[in-house]
């Protein structure tokens, strides 16, 4: 055994690892890869759907089909790299597999959150992945910035399901948001400028002692994640704004190296089962949605819908925020006014009807 060591301005992680390469092995046809995730698997959909549908898939097909046999070390909850983490483990090596939310990579990932950019959107997350996917087949610069930047390749898309907000006080119109401490992760948070809240960058793991403590006192979060984090017991005040679902801000990478280091049949085993998981996910997410809405109410929350003119409201006044995110990102040198304004195309083919009429110059 050897002690590999890895370090960024980001995060230190040491870990244990055999003296051979990550898709090595100690005997012949034996392929071990080390696949992980920040959240935990049980409350975060895309994690449990790693766990529970695409690693066991892998290893059944990579067994049936092939003269290999394959293992996973398996990392969940930020064992190996916490949320904001992932992507760079991928990068080096320290995962060959990562799953992870764009929206703890701002800066290196900022045009991957398109969908956060244009709030009000589909509230199906098939409908949103669907869609995502689309934009990532029409703009390959999407997929090559994360080749030939960090060094890892798209097996498949997921995201989140419809996002709300919930908060310790109940409240009735926007105006009692006011200087109200609310968390996100954090390209969500330019949804509340209309409310006068307090921003609060925070992560599903900080969020339950968070809210216990008055760090802050509420978070923009879809109904899955809000009961299983149990942000109800809390925070049981839970309003149904209809921020819409994120199609595409959780990617499942694999590093590049790790991929071609693979026989070619397993390489084509893990993409088809990529693919599989991408359509098992999404209908998870609206699963998971349901039934934690119902879970939601049978735990004792308070549960209401905010009006739909209330709901337009909000919308008209962050009209001009997907044109301000294509403008940042144009002037990242990325593609910004294509890739957004193909978001809103692709969205309205869908039959999605928008509260507000976005343009992006």
């Amino acid at each position: 055994m050897v002690l590999l060591k890895y370090f960024s301005g980001r995060f230190l992680i040491l870990i244990l690892a055999v003296a051979f390469t990550a898709t090595g092995c100690s005997e012949p046809n034996h392929v071990t890869l080390r696949i992980g995730t920040g959240h935990a698997a049980g409350p975060a959909v895309y994690a449990t759907q790693l766990r529970d549908f695409l690693v066991p898939e892998i290893k059944r097909r990579v067994s049936e089909e092939t003269d290999y046999e394959i293992e996973f070390i398996e990392a969940y909850g930020g064992t190996i790299a916490k949320v904001a983490e992932t992507l760079e483990a991928v990068q080096s090596g320290v995962l060959d597999i990562g799953a992870y939310c764009v929206c703890f990579e701002p800066a290196k990932l900022f045009l991957h959150n398109f969908s956060y950019y244009v709030p009000f959107g589909p509230r199906d997350s098939r409908q949103a992945i669907q869609v995502a996917r689309e934009v990532y087949r029409l703009h390959p610069w999407l997929e090559d910035q994360l080749v030939q930047q960090y060094q890892q390749q798209l097996l498949a898309l997921n995201g989140w399901d419809n996002y709300h907000l919930g908060t310790t006080q109940p409240w009735t119109s926007v105006k009692d948001l006011e200087k109200v401490k609310i968390a996100g992760a954090g390209p969500n948070l330019p949804w509340l400028d209309f409310s006068g809240a307090v921003p609060v960058q925070s992560t599903l793991p900080e969020g339950y002692l968070s809210l216990q403590t008055g760090v802050y006192d509420g978070w923009l979060m879809f109904p899955s994640a809000y009961y299983s984090f149990k942000f109800h017991e809390p925070a049981p005040h839970y309003t149904l704004v209809n921020f819409g679902a994120v199609g595409g801000a959780v990617v499942l990478t694999i590093n590049s190296q790790s991929m071609d280091s693979l026989p070619v049949k397993i390489q084509q085993i893990i993409r088809e089962v990529g693919q599989e998981y991408e359509v098992l996910a999404a209908q998870a997410l609206n699963d998971a949605q349901a039934s934690g809405l119902s879970n939601l109410a049978k735990a004792g929350a308070s549960i209401r819908e905010l009006p739909e003119a209330m709901q337009k409201e909000w919308a008209v006044s962050l009209a001009s925020f997907p044109a301000q995110m294509a403008r940042d990102a144009n002037a990242r040198n990325m593609p910004g006014t294509k890739v957004i304004t193909s978001y809103i195309n692709e969205v309205t083919k869908s039959g999605h009807k928008w509260p507000v009429n976005y343009t992006v110059d």
